[in-house]
């Protein structure tokens, strides 16, 4: 009898032992598993962002090419030949006199204007332009080409001592700066525009603001926000992080920061933006 009882004991012993050990393999399975699970999920979400991230940098490029296209065709074709008008509106003006003579005088005016607005936009679309005169120097000139055109009131304000970020990521700021523009005049019907640049020693802070109708916060989830979501990818692409905040009635506020020590590389590693 006290045979039987042992060899129960053990039994269960045994038993017990198996199941632990049962036990112990499936919650190492699950484990190991668990682990695949969120590796290939990690890796999976790095491939969707590297795809997006090249896809934004090819339409980046395209842009540019096309905005550079124009950007030449107007200061090499169309200003050449509003300069060839104004040249033989001046020959006519000779030989006439009186109220004809002025009036062909104002025409010639607002051509000259019209070659000089044209010579800025020109600038404003160029990338060897904005490359060459820096971020704050085109902001300057784009603040005042749109102050003498009424079309919104625009401040600028810049605070620290001003260095360089690198050539792409001034040209993405201000490719930032020119679709925020657009959003406040085509949709916020803002009447007031407000861009700060705050530079730091470790940290660049560039906020954008209007005084428009605003909308809601979920728009930048709809389609019809696309505008906005280029913002922020684009802030993105460049390392930097951007915030937008909005309510019906309140205008808009972007605000953007970054670290201009840290060096950022797209996914095929073609390209760096760090300072230089």
């Amino acid at each position: 009898m006290l045979f039987k009882d042992e060899e129960l004991i053990l039994l269960i012993i045994a038993g017990t032992a198996i199941l632990m050990l049962l036990g112990v393999f499936i919650v190492s399975f699950l484990l190991v598993y668990q682990r695949k699970q969120n590796k290939n999920l990690f890796e999976k979400e790095q491939l969707k962002s590297s795809f997006q991230q090249e896809l934004l940098k090819t339409r980046m490029e395209i842009q540019e090419e096309t905005l550079n296209y124009v950007s030449r065709e107007l200061h090499d074709n169309v200003t050449q030949v509003l300069s060839f008008v104004k040249l033989n509106l001046g020959i006519l003006g000779k030989n006439l006199d009186g109220n004809e003579k002025t009036k062909i005088n104002d025409n010639r005016e607002l051509i000259a204007q019209s070659i000089s607005d044209l010579r800025n936009l020109s600038k404003s679309l160029s990338f060897e332009h904005i490359s060459a005169i820096g971020l704050v120097k085109t902001l300057e000139m784009e603040a005042d080409r749109i102050n003498r055109s009424g079309i919104i009131n625009l401040l600028l304000l810049v605070e620290g001592v001003i260095y360089p970020l690198g050539e792409q990521r001034e040209l993405v700021l201000f490719r930032i700066f020119q679709e925020a523009l657009n959003n406040a005049l085509k949709h916020a019907q803002a009447a007031n525009f407000k861009i700060s640049l705050y530079y730091k020693e470790q940290m660049f802070n560039l906020t954008i603001e209007d005084d428009g109708v605003g909308f809601q916060p979920e728009l930048l989830n709809d389609k019809s926000g696309s505008g906005l979501r280029n913002i922020i990818n684009r802030a993105a692409l460049i390392g930097a992080e951007a915030v937008i905040n909005s309510a019906p009635g309140n205008g808009c506020n972007i605000k953007l920061s970054l670290n201009p020590l840290v060096q950022e590389t797209y996914a095929n590693g073609t390209y760096s933006n760090s300072p230089g």
